[in-house]
Formats: C-alpha cells, structure tokens, sequence
C-alpha cells in the first residue's frame, strides 16, 4: 500500500535526508523539474520544493539545491489569529524588525436568544479590533519583498485587506502555527525557510 506524506527539511539537513531516503528503498535516480525530484526502485519517490514559491533548475544534486534554498534579501511573515497576531521583517536570515501582540477575543457562548446576539456582536467587535491593531503593526513593520503568512486564514485574510498591505505579495507555505507568540514566530521563521518535501512510500 502506497502512504504519503509531507515533510520540512531544513537546507542544512537536505543531504542527509536523501541519502537516508536512498538507504531506506535501496537507492535512488535524482532529477530535476522545477523541484527535486527522487525515484526508487521500489517505486517510492518524493519532490523538495524550495521555500518561497521558487523554481529550481539546476544541478540534481541536494547539495546544489541546499545551496538555492536562500532566503530573500529582504522578506517578512505575518501570522494572525483571533486575539493575537505576529509579524516579522527580515534581511536574509536575520530578524530586522518583529511585533508580537494579543488583543482580548471573547470565546463562545452557550446562552442563547438575545444573550447569544450580544455576545457574537461584542465578539465580532473584539475580532475587528484585533486585526486592526495587527494591521496597524504589519504596515509599519513590513517592508518589501514577499511575505509568508499563517495562524488562521480567514484571520490572515481580513489584515490583509487592510489597503496599506496590499502591496504585499503572499508566498508560501502556509504555517499552520498555534496562537502566535515570540517562540511560535521563531519557529516560524525558520520553517517558511525550509524546502518542503512531498514524499510517496510504495
């Protein structure tokens, strides 16, 4: 039975992760389409994607493409959900600027009738105030350059309609992140700077 799976790697670990995947189904033939791809005899395979929407074309060799999995010059992340939010700018690896806030989000109720009406009111209004204050901080801390977003899409969805971040453009991967804190944003940084590897186990 075939399973899949999707893995991140870091550009450090690449080499070894292949190699490891070769010992693991006795070896395997590398090529290259845009991404990495690896085929074994036992019909297993996987692709590594290099962050940030890029193409590869070079060598099919993962040390070569360890070495294309860099970072912009100047990029950033935004990460949102309901009371809190994160954002970060960045000039290659290095965190330039960073915000990390929380805004109160009252949680569901069970009451019901005009109770229940207040409440979604007062949440709503609670949320419309978080992702401003998001926004607020996102526009004065971005810079240029893409941007990788996460937390809660629709979240991430209403800061970015802000007109001020407009001008962003949205790459992946998406990171799927818990309430956004500093230690959440430093992992996440990290991670949107990982390829991501599409594996099929035969």
């Amino acid at each position: 039975m075939t399973t899949s799976a999707a893995v991140v790697v870091p550009p450090a670990r690449l080499v070894r992760w292949v190699d490891n995947f070769a010992a693991r189904h006795a070896g395997v033939e590398l090529s290259v389409d845009g991404a990495l791809r690896g085929t074994a005899p036992d019909g297993s395979s996987f692709t590594a994607w290099l962050p940030f929407e890029v193409s590869y074309d070079g060598p099919a060799d993962p040390g070569a493409v360890a070495a294309a999995a860099r970072p912009p010059a100047a990029w950033g992340v935004l990460l949102v959900r309901k009371g809190g939010f994160a954002v970060a700018r960045l000039s290659g690896p290095e965190l330039v600027a960073h915000k990390v806030g929380q805004r109160h989000v009252q949680g569901r109720t069970k009451a019901g009738g005009q109770s229940q009406q207040r409440f979604a009111r007062r949440r709503e209004k609670q949320a419309r105030e978080a992702y401003r204050a998001a926004a607020d901080h996102a526009a004065r801390i971005l810079g240029a350059g893409p941007v990788v977003t996460g937390g809660d899409r629709a979240a991430v969805t209403e800061v970015l309609a802000d007109p001020r971040l407009r001008r962003h453009r949205v790459v992946g991967p998406w990171l799927p992140v818990a309430d956004p804190g500093r230690a959440v944003l430093d992992a996440a940084v990290l991670e949107a700077q990982a390829l991501r590897v599409e594996v099929s186990n035969a």
